[in-house]
């Protein structure tokens, strides 16, 4: 494959500037100002169009010599050869015969030479073909065209031959530029089809988050996202980080950014999302404010749009100082924030006795309550949570029971009190800092 022109034409020098490869003239000017041979009179780009005239005909048998060198050679060619030998054959016929026009005329043909090599070094790219066989393609096209040349002024200008040396670093210049040429649209079309690539990961995963990917759809975003259709997955929001895979041998996570949190698809593998969030804990330092959500685990990718709900859910319940929790552990919690207006229903309905006293007092008797049902009823260790006696703590209770309404012997009753007190806390996790004024 030639670069599309070998010969420089003259350049054309504009009024007023000074021609950038001049000699000074004294007297009559010889041959040697231009390359032309003084005792002869022929000029090297003359005779290099002379010998240029009979390539015409010999386009189809260059372009099965270097065909043929290019599969013995290059083992990309080969394949390419193989599979397809009349399309490689047409991009190399192609690219000789711009090559030879341009020898013969290089002033309307630089364009069109341009053209044709960046045209093959786009549709190379998109194929996927490497870019290296295809420059060492136009070096062996240029060094093949430059022989023909070479052996058609040997053969019937011999005298004339060594005019060529003075068009050497034309030439090599000329391969240079086209190899450039090629190189360029290659890296071009590559960084579009990168992009083009990575946008449509980018959709595919935001329509299996938003749950907007049709059945029939899921194998495509399966391959484009490199992950299994089938299988156990989650999904973890991470809030006030950057998002970033826990080190466990086989979790695979694609990342989505969204509006409030970085997004990230999980496939489980072998793991559960106990072991997941355990892996989440231990990357991340405690008060360092990022606030992770762990879904449930669900079937497949079909599954992944109901478990970003669940973790926005998790996010939700995650305190604001920083965390990581997972839904499955905070079930209660998690049906009232699912459900906020209710939520804070249930908070007026239940503690809202509670609430109405002082500050200090109705905050005593919330964190005593609090503590009382997360030690499993036990006033004992209530008592040494809150640093006070376990009569102490008894009494409290009974002042709850008797504000509230409620019995805490009644398991129903228990349940009430302690979903309104997850409201509560979500509701106060909610609320603006209050003024340092």
């Amino acid at each position: 494959m030639m670069p599309a022109h070998l010969v420089r034409p003259h350049p054309r020098t504009r009024p007023g500037t000074t021609p950038t490869r001049t000699r000074p003239r004294t007297g009559t000017s010889t041959g040697s100002d231009t390359g032309t041979d003084k005792n002869t009179g022929t000029d090297p780009v003359a005779v290099l169009r002379r010998a240029a005239l009979p390539l015409i005909d010999q386009i189809p048998a260059l372009t099965d010599r270097l065909t043929a060198e290019l599969h013995a050679e290059e083992p990309a060619y080969r394949a390419a050869i193989d599979a397809d030998p009349g399309d490689v054959r047409r991009e190399i016929q192609r690219s000789l015969r711009h090559s030879v026009a341009s020898l013969l005329d290089p002033v309307r043909s630089r364009d069109a030479a341009r053209a044709c090599t960046a045209r093959i070094g786009t549709e190379r790219a998109t194929r996927g073909f490497p870019l290296d066989p295809l420059v060492h393609a136009f070096r062996l096209g240029g060094a093949l065209v430059w022989q023909a040349l070479v052996d058609e002024v040997t053969r019937h200008h011999p005298r004339d031959a060594h005019l060529l040396v003075h068009l050497a670093a034309d030439v090599r210049g000329f391969v240079d530029e086209h190899c450039a040429c090629v190189s360029d649209a290659y890296r071009k079309a590559e960084h579009e089809l990168t992009w083009r690539r990575e946008n449509r990961r980018r959709l595919m995963a935001a329509a299996l988050l938003d749950g907007a990917t049709r059945i029939a759809d899921l194998p495509e975003a399966a391959h484009a996202l490199d992950l299994p259709e089938h299988g156990r997955y989650a999904v973890v929001l991470v809030a006030g980080g950057r998002g970033a895979a826990p080190h466990a041998h086989g979790i695979r996570t694609v990342w989505h950014p969204g509006p409030d949190a970085e997004r990230g698809i999980v496939a489980l593998g072998p793991y559960d999302v106990t072991e997941l969030a355990a892996c989440w804990r231990e990357s991340t330092a405690p008060g360092d404010g990022v606030r992770i959500g762990i879904s449930s685990a669900v079937d497949g990718l079909a599954g992944v749009g109901v478990a970003r709900r669940l973790a926005e859910t998790a996010l939700r319940i995650c305190p604001p100082g920083g965390g990581t929790v997972l839904l499955d552990d905070e079930l209660p919690a998690a049906l009232v924030a699912g459900a906020p207006a209710l939520g804070a229903l249930l908070v007026d309905r239940v503690l809202g006795p509670l609430r109405a006293l002082p500050p200090a007092d109705g905050a005593l008797l919330l964190d005593t309550l609090t503590a009382w049902l997360d030690c499993d009823g036990s006033a004992q260790r209530a008592a040494a949570r809150l640093y006070c006696h376990r009569n102490t703590v008894l009494n409290r209770l009974r002042r709850c029971e008797q504000l509230t309404g409620r019995s805490l012997t009644r398991p129903a009753d228990q349940v009430e009190l302690a979903l309104a007190l997850h409201a509560h806390r979500l509701r106060l996790a909610k609320a603006p800092a209050p003024s340092s004024r």
